[in-house]
């Protein structure tokens, strides 16, 4: 005789996913060319894009990429610490690459890696870029590609930041922001709207992460 304890929490446990996954907040990136909506926003890999050195998929703490964030931030000329803080800022969804992917049957437009990248976002970024044959789907499995992929999306977002900024924030604050809510809300933060509530407590995370991330790639 089956035992009624252990179907109840084969059936129990999917919805106890699902659940979990619904109270999780989503950085929701953007692609570079959302002008002015709301927040959103592998097997055959390269030795520099290969996943952490051994890195287990359930052990994706930030502090464990200061070697991809130093080489990809200088790859892209971005400030590490800022790539860095972002990834910490990511990092209260759990990104083992099975719960994603679990995950994406139930939200299919659900983010990636552990940079929480949109596909939109990640085919506009590569475009042109060292691992432009790379795939979206590959994002939960490749650590080091999601840290490039966010590195350059940083990039492309500083070029879009305008020259003649009325806001307080420094470009630090205005990428973060951008890269949380999308290049279009980026240039109206940086010609001075007030962000709105999701927007302010991504910055004050940063804000929050900074130390932290300086710490890692001492």
């Amino acid at each position: 005789m089956k035992d009624k304890r252990g179907n109840l929490i084969w059936l129990v446990l999917p919805l106890a996913v699902v659940a979990a996954l619904l109270t999780i907040k989503g950085g929701g990136h953007a692609s570079k060319t959302d002008a002015s909506q709301k927040p959103a926003a592998k097997p055959s890999a390269t030795a520099t894009d290969a996943g952490a050195d051994g890195q287990s998929s359930k052990d994706r703490s930030p502090e464990h990429f200061g070697t991809q964030v130093k080489l990809y931030a200088h790859e892209a000329r971005v400030d590490p610490v800022l790539l860095m803080a972002i990834l910490y800022n990511e990092s209260d969804k759990p990104h083992d690459a099975n719960f994603e992917r679990t995950w994406q049957r139930f939200k299919p437009d659900a983010a990636f890696g552990i940079a929480n990248m949109h596909r939109a976002a990640f085919d506009d970024t590569k475009d042109g870029r060292p691992f432009q044959n790379r795939r979206w789907e590959e994002l939960p499995d490749d650590p080091a590609l999601a840290v490039r992929a966010a590195a350059w999306f940083l990039h492309d977002l500083a070029r879009q930041l305008p020259s003649d900024r009325s806001s307080t924030f420094s470009k630090s604050d205005l990428l973060a922001l951008g890269y949380n809510a999308g290049a279009g809300n980026m240039r109206l933060f940086a010609e001075g709207t007030k962000p709105g509530p999701q927007a302010a407590s991504y910055l004050s995370r940063l804000h929050d992460n900074w130390p932290k991330a300086q710490a890692a790639l001492r």
